[in-house]
């Protein structure tokens, strides 16, 4: 592993005046994540954010209410991601459990498609005979001017639930509900298209119940929280406390056992305990079986997995989509090495490698090149495009991954500003985006984009930044502290798991699995020996029981053969210069 800069994260002047019970640890952890109330870490559903403060939450909630009424055909189209696949099984499910008859869903292609709702996807309806009273689009829309155009010309009313960043022109559909449009108030801006959805359904049952529309027993919409925290997650989405609320709700639903089968199937396939999951699972297991399906194939399958009522038929699509992620995994091997082949190919050292990156080879998978920017962005610490060639020849497509102090879509904004045409659409958040643009324009883009992220970062925003909690006391490194920092979550984007850094003496090492490192180590400082392991090293590693080592680690209780014991998750470490050893 490479040196890289170890920063702390500041913590308060004085002692918080919350959190009183709490554990210090747990005070100090939470104080130097932003909060500063008691009210911050209760996360019953009462805390959650009123669904009427969304703009245009009202009309929408009126067109649906009509469609139960009158028991009009509803089309839900969603979106090739983990996000809009929980998205539209959430709304599937509760439009459902609300009373309306005839609701269906259609997710776009990745590949011949593209995203969001298109006119192509509207005229294909037209054709089949298939078009709706209502298309309710999920997780997308916001920059779907054309596709609600053409519906509406159609007849088709079209609410738009998204959460996506709002672009020059909005779509003139029938409703907009977004936290990100213009003018919308909602307190939380960082809700996933999963959870605009669900407020969406909160705001129908309340509008239904007052109208004496529901059906009876009175439908428990929190049986879709498990769907929720799983879009939250895996989209990546800041969890702030309206997010953190969704998050642990459907955690305790999955520990209970009493989330969708296809979830469980999903955790099962991977070889994890529904009943001891954290956060992390849901981005790092679910989330990418199920993204592997909209990568590869067809998002359909993640859908049916996730609606699926029986087990055995969520365990036989769990095992398809697994089968997904196993290719997924191959391929992204593949490419990741042509991109180094092509980053060597520039004859410079990542010193000398342009500000911001963008990389192409016609031989790339359209599915997997977002996985593939993130690897190259890891690497680097360059804000990444990966580039794979369309289908009709002409066009190539991009996916971009950020780093922290660059917005990645205010970046594509100001490169189309300054070359009206040359991108023929992008969108995206912050951290992550999507364009397409002609094959002939890469090198003119490519110069662009370099140009406009040395405008927007300096030279120290370039070197990679490991921000940890410090180090841990000699009594706070222990067990207990493990499973008190995984029951004290939910941790996730700007609310990031607990990461702490201190010197090692290291007893022993050595490579298993062919890659990664196991360790055995003795804090400096004193106290026990304890074990550590670094995944994905490499097998030529320096001899650290010769130098220590500076470890930077997260606590985890690790069970092997009936026994727990305290295991350091290692994420990076580097050898000490002067160590006391």
């Amino acid at each position: 592993m490479t040196a890289k800069k170890i920063v702390r994260r500041p913590l308060p002047d004085s002692t918080p005046a919350w959190g009183a019970s709490l554990p210090p640890l747990l005070r100090r952890l939470y104080a130097a994540r932003g909060v500063t109330s008691d009210g911050q870490l209760d996360y019953t559903l009462r805390s959650l954010a009123s669904p009427m403060a969304l703009k245009g939450m009202d009309r929408a909630i009126t067109l649906l209410a009509e469609a139960v009424e009158q028991q009009q055909r509803v089309l839900v189209l969603g979106d090739f991601d983990a996000d809009g696949a929980t998205s539209t099984a959430v709304a599937m499910l509760g439009l459902s459990m609300l009373g309306l008859r005839d609701v269906d869903f259609r997710v776009p292609s990745r590949f011949s498609d593209g995203y969001g709702l298109t006119p192509g996807i509207i005229e294909r309806l037209q054709q089949d005979g298939d078009l709706p009273d209502l298309l309710v689009t999920v997780d997308n829309g916001i920059s779907a001017v054309e596709g609600v155009r053409v519906a509406r010309n159609l007849g088709v009313k079209v609410v738009v639930t998204d959460h996506h960043l709002a672009g020059k022109e909005l779509p003139d559909a029938d409703a907009i509900v977004n936290p990100n449009q213009p003018g919308c108030e909602f307190l939380s801006k960082h809700a996933a298209g999963v959870g605009v959805m669900f407020y969406v359904l909160t705001g129908l049952r309340k509008r239904l119940r007052e109208a004496g529309l529901l059906p009876t027993p009175e439908p428990n919409l929190g049986t879709l929280l498990d769907l929720v925290a799983l879009g939250t997650v895996a989209d990546v989405v800041p969890l702030d406390h309206n997010n953190r609320i969704f998050v642990e709700q459907g955690l305790r639903r999955i520990r209970q056992g009493a989330a969708r089968p296809g979830i469980l199937a999903l955790l099962e396939v991977a070889g994890r305990d529904h009943s001891a999951i954290s956060s992390s699972d849901l981005g790092f297991v679910v989330g990418p079986r199920l993204n592997a399906a909209g990568r590869l194939d067809d998002m359909s399958v993640g859908i049916a997995c996730l609606l699926a009522d029986s087990d055995q038929e969520a365990q036989r699509l769990a095992r398809e989509l697994d089968t997904f992620n196993r290719e997924r995994r191959n391929i992204e091997r593949d490419m990741k090495a042509q991109a180094q082949e092509l980053l060597a190919s520039m004859s410079l050292d990542v010193d000398g490698l342009p500000w911001g990156l963008a990389l192409f080879d016609p031989d790339w998978h359209q599915g997997v090149i977002g996985i593939l920017a993130a690897r190259i962005r890891e690497q680097t610490h360059r804000p990444t495009i990966a580039f794979a060639g369309d289908d009709n020849g002409e066009d190539i497509k991009g996916s971009a991954r950020s780093i922290p102090g660059l917005h990645i879509r205010d970046v594509l904004a100001s490169v189309d500003a300054l070359h009206p045409g040359m991108i023929k659409k992008f969108g995206g958040h912050a951290m992550a985006a999507g364009m397409t643009l002609a094959r002939s324009d890469l090198d003119r883009f490519s110069k662009a984009f370099d140009d406009a992220v040395r405008t927007s970062l300096s030279a120290d925003d370039l070197e990679a930044t490991i921000v940890t909690d410090g180090p841990l006391s000699v009594d706070e490194l222990c067990l207990d502290t493990a499973l008190l920092l995984k029951r004290s979550g939910p941790w996730g984007q700007h609310f990031p798991e607990p990461v702490f850094d201190g010197e090692f003496h290291v007893v022993s090492q050595r490579i298993v699995g062919e890659n990664h490192l196991k360790l055995v180590l003795k804090p400096v400082a004193g106290g026990d020996i304890v074990d550590g392991i670094a995944f994905n090293t490499g097998s030529e590693v320096p001899d650290y029981t010769r130098t220590g080592a500076r470890v930077v680690y997260k606590p985890d209780a690790n069970t092997f053969r009936g026994r727990t014991t305290l295991q350091l998750l290692v994420d990076h470490l580097e050898p000490l210069s002067g160590a006391r050893l």
